[in-house]
């Protein structure tokens, strides 16, 4: 069984930093583009940072770029998140998210194989 935890949400204050884990079990996740996207309560899911598997090229939302790291560990089958200078603009829930094909360093949410059930980032401004 194909699992994505995700772990490391919680409630911060505006320009704190955070730091999002997603563990994957079940299958080898060779080959896949990893990453995350959030969804505020009222909004549509949005794609937040992706990582290929190929060469570790990333991507990221316009609006979190220079604050947000996302890195992989092949190894231990994990994905991070690195928040930093958080904004009360982040609350969101923020699912893991796993893509076939690990070139590309852009997940699609209609392309997304596996999701994790989410963890709550609530930022106090």
């Amino acid at each position: 069984q194909v699992q994505l935890v995700e772990s490391g949400g919680g409630l911060v204050q505006a320009g704190d930093s955070l730091r999002l884990s997603c563990a994957a079990s079940g299958r080898t996740f060779t080959h896949f583009t990893m990453g995350w996207f959030r969804q505020a309560p009222g909004k549509e899911r949005e794609f937040v940072s992706g990582i290929s598997w190929i060469d570790g090229t990333t991507s990221y939302l316009t609006s979190v770029k220079g604050r947000f790291t996302i890195s992989r560990d092949n190894a231990k089958n994990t994905v991070y998140l690195q928040m930093n200078s958080v904004k009360p603009d982040d609350t969101a829930v923020y699912y893991c998210a796993a893509q076939r094909g690990g070139e590309a360093a852009r997940l699609s949410l209609g392309g997304v194989d596996y999701w994790g059930e989410g963890t709550l980032v609530t930022v106090s401004s």
